[in-house]
């Protein structure tokens, strides 16, 4: 069978949604299975007007990005939304149009909402059949990833079902997968000799502070908190962070820029400071580590806070000093970490990917 894995490359979660399964198909299956970004088949302006605005807005103007985002969920003004989105697709990105109608893919699995409209519509007017799976990449559900035309959705969780029932979908079209991570973020690692690996201290409680991949946040603050803590912070593209954190040259203190080694580095920490998006916490999820939350994006992070607040999950609306005051209780107090440990294990997900793959028939 032909397979496709598409995303569209605003964030990495997207991306590293879409790449988990199509390394599981990959290792696991003989189909013929490719991986693409639906903005690389779009125009040039619209390309980097999609990516750079994006990152605008929430790096600069957050409470703009968090407008939209409502407003765009209104229920009443979804007839008229679908007209202008797909007016927008059609005329920035008939390079996807043209290749999914040459392609003619026998599956479509689908990590972002783009796609998931232009693939529809395609489905619509009689011009693909393949069959449509959109992965969604939130523990909640904004309107803007239901599409008819789509075979099934998988969801983060049980609340997303009920979340996705509640806005028309049909049980029969939802798969409770968890969102897809990576195998290596549930594989069994020697915690003792990958400390030693990555020159960590073994007898001390280890934080891992994450900035996502654009690295925004008050991280430089956060880190002047949790003194007497081994502190691994990640900086992903900032490398202006990167500069300033390695300046200090703090002995407990480890810095670094975009890394590949995210579960290796989960694996060897014992909570995770991190912006709340939807594949940071399924990955923190599977490797079995507790979550405090900051600078949450209005709109899809919230609704991430607030699904996890119904499990029981991730600690949220801390000010720094706060959060040095959670990870000193967590530290100091075993019965809370095991018992937050035990409800990261409930949540967690690590069979997403071949529940996913299932749906091959």
């Amino acid at each position: 069978m032909k397979i496709l894995c598409i995303h569209a490359s605003a964030g990495a979660g997207h991306l590293k949604a879409a790449e988990a399964i199509y390394n599981g198909i990959r290792k696991s299956t003989d189909h013929d299975v490719v991986l693409v970004d639906a903005l690389d088949h779009s125009s040039f302006l619209f390309k980097k007007f999609y990516k750079e605005t994006y990152f605008f807005l929430i790096s600069r103007l957050p409470f703009v990005w968090g407008f939209f985002f409502w407003l765009l969920d209104i229920s009443w003004l979804q007839p008229a939304i679908r007209v202008l989105r797909r007016l927008q697709n059609r005329l920035n990105t008939a390079g996807l149009h043209w290749f999914l109608q040459k392609e003619q893919f026998d599956y479509i699995f689908m990590t972002h909402f783009m796609p998931t409209e232009v693939a529809a519509a395609l489905k619509r007017s009689g011009l693909i059949s393949s069959k449509l799976i959109t992965v969604v990449t939130d523990f909640d559900v904004h309107k803007i990833w239901i599409a008819e035309g789509i075979d099934m959705y998988t969801a983060a969780s049980d609340w997303t079902r009920g979340r996705l029932e509640n806005l028309g979908i049909s049980l029969d079209q939802i798969l409770v997968s968890g969102i897809p991570t990576d195998e290596k973020f549930s594989s069994f690692v020697d915690i003792s000799e990958l400390k030693k690996k990555l020159e960590l201290r073994e007898d001390i409680f280890t934080v891992l502070v994450a900035t996502g991949s654009f690295g925004i946040g008050p991280i430089e603050d956060i880190i002047y908190e949790i003194k007497g803590f081994q502190v691994i912070v990640v900086c992903g593209h900032n490398k202006d962070l990167f500069k300033k954190l390695s300046a200090k040259n703090s002995r407990l203190v480890h810095v670094m820029g975009l890394v590949d080694n995210m579960h290796e580095l989960m694996a060897v920490s014992d909570v995770m400071v991190t912006k709340p998006g939807g594949l940071s916490i399924s990955e923190a999820l599977v490797s079995q580590l507790p979550l405090v939350f900051f600078n949450a994006i209005p709109g899809q992070e919230i609704g991430n806070i607030r699904v996890l607040k119904n499990y029981g999950l991730g600690i949220s609306g801390c000010s720094i000093k706060q959060i040095g005051e959670q990870l000193e209780k967590m530290r100091s107090s075993k019965d809370m970490f095991l018992t937050t440990l035990k409800r990261t294990k409930a949540l967690a997900r690590p069979c997403a990917v071949s529940d996913i793959i299932s749906l091959i028939k």
